[in-house]
């Protein structure tokens, strides 16, 4: 009898590299709870810039597009490794683990600098009404910089908020990152 051919295709690539664990066991790891965290206040990023008036939209496009763009990815990155999807896939999760998110990290931290601009170009203006007139008069202080923007009571808060809440995905990114890269090079 003769050997079984062995398929050349089948033997050309290595097994898929990974050492988080698969499936719910991964939700007990500092890494996938960091990156429940990475999508929970993510998404609040996005909501919250969502929600208040853009008065810079080409700033707070890129806080939208990094947000909503890190938010679906982070997604379905934990949906591969509670699924276990991620074993069936040859490819070095750990390499790629670090390289997402140190552009995760690149970009949110570009995009907390920018919110937290748009927030403080604000100015110190306050809309309020005074006590002596029927409208509404705008107090505002000399501009500090080349970016003006006037917004409510209201709407600073939410920028302010959105400006914490995109401190504290970067750090979430920082620290998977590191975790990672821990990883990668064990």
């Amino acid at each position: 009898m003769s050997e079984p051919t062995t398929n050349p295709a089948a033997t050309s690539f290595s097994a898929p590299t990974i050492s988080l664990p698969l499936g719910l066991e991964v939700l007990r790891t500092y890494s996938g709870a960091l990156i429940c965290l990475e999508i929970v206040f993510g998404g609040l990023v996005w909501i919250l810039v969502a929600s208040s008036n853009v008065p810079v939209p080409l700033l707070q496009g890129w806080v939208m597009f990094v947000s909503v763009t890190a938010f679906f990815l982070s997604s379905a990155y934990l949906i591969l490794l509670i699924t276990g999807l991620a074993d069936r896939i040859s490819i070095d999760w750990n390499f790629l683990d670090v390289f997402y998110h140190f552009i995760a990290l690149l970009f949110y931290f570009g995009a907390f600098v920018l919110e937290a601009a748009v927030t403080a170009a604000n100015g110190g203006s306050i809309i309020t009404p005074l006590p002596n007139s029927t409208g509404t008069v705008m107090c505002i202080n000399y501009p500090r910089g080349n970016v003006f923007t006037v917004l409510n009571g209201n709407q600073y808060n939410i920028n302010v908020v959105a400006t914490i809440f995109a401190f504290v995905v970067t750090l979430c990114y920082s620290c998977s990152l590191v975790m990672a890269f821990r990883r990668w090079r064990i």
